[in-house]
């Protein structure tokens, strides 16, 4: 897969593409389905996908608090891996936000991108002020010569498929809710970094990650699924994770922490991708050091069982 940053610089080659466009927060079931709309819009064109970053969200409200369910790593990863061949990264910024809806088709879409099919979700909005709607769009591909194909939203049982609706079963501890929606668990990805090493004093070694700028699910233990991408550890396991802020220690910084089941080694700097399969309990503060050993036992005694039934 190819990333494109910027619509004034696009090599002939890039151009002629069908693309979906939109955030692609999760890339959930949603996405998926516009994804596959215009896979199958023009199957011999090149399948892209246009996505902006930053997120036009944290553009406009930069001390919001982290809402976002994936990093660009992450998302780049994921779109790679379900076929996407061109992702057109566009740099979010004063000049882009600005754009009319008529100069963003023109100018963007036609011009930049050169693109000859795109696909939009039927609550698509675009242009300065999110003026222009996915009706407008249609009325633009007709006039500026590219096709544009509207995709339905995506619905599981009474509820829209949504990033909002995502982050809110993740805020409540309902992964599973969650991975429906997604279509996969919800994933935390990232480097392990540099720990105070009380895991390991407790018998409990574990990989530390960050959580910075994205969107905090609930705080506790969790069953989980662990990838490490790469160098010489890389495979799957089964773990249990703890996402908070350690209340034991006074301690604020939210991270997730990940003991590695029946794993030795050391994973300083690995990329790590951790799934939330079940949340099994919620933060605790315990009263003493031998209290949270033992609840550490039950914790990964539920995990193991809880991941042998996937």
């Amino acid at each position: 897969m190819r990333i494109i940053r910027d619509y004034q610089f696009v090599d002939d080659a890039d151009r002629g593409a069908t693309a979906a466009i939109g955030n692609f927060d999760g890339i959930h079931q949603g996405h998926l389905s516009v994804i596959d709309l215009a896979r199958s819009a023009a199957p011999d064109a090149p399948l892209g996908v246009i996505t902006f970053e930053p997120h036009p969200r944290e553009f406009f409200a930069p001390d919001a608090p982290p809402f976002r369910l994936m990093g660009r790593d992450a998302r780049a990863h994921r779109l790679e891996k379900v076929g996407v061949e061109l992702l057109y990264e566009l740099s979010f910024n004063k000049g882009l936000a600005s754009l009319a809806p008529d100069a963003f088709a023109s100018d963007v879409l036609r011009d930049g991108l050169g693109l000859a099919h795109v696909v939009v979700g039927a609550d698509f909005c675009f242009g300065k002020g999110r003026a222009g709607t996915a009706d407008d769009l249609i009325r633009f591909g007709r006039d500026m010569g590219f096709g544009v194909t509207i995709a339905p939203l995506m619905a599981k049982g009474d509820d829209t498929v949504s990033s909002t609706a995502i982050r809110t079963a993740l805020s409540a501890g309902n992964t599973r809710q969650a991975a429906e929606m997604l279509g996969h668990w919800h994933r935390i990805d990232g480097p392990v970094i540099t720990g105070e090493q009380r895991g390991r004093e407790l018998g409990y070694p574990t990989a530390n990650m960050s959580i910075d700028g994205l969107h905090q699910p609930a705080f506790g233990v969790y069953a989980v699924l662990v990838d490490v991408l790469d160098g010489p550890y890389k495979g799957s396991y089964h773990g249990v994770s703890s996402l908070g802020v350690r209340p034991m220690f006074g301690e604020n910084t939210a991270n997730l922490e990940t003991y590695i089941f029946d794993f030795k080694g050391d994973l300083y700097g690995a990329p790590l991708s951790v799934a939330l399969v079940e949340h099994l309990r919620g933060e605790e503060k315990f009263d003493s050091l031998e209290g949270l050993i033992a609840q550490m036992d039950a914790d990964s005694a539920q995990a193991r069982a809880i991941l042998a039934t996937l």
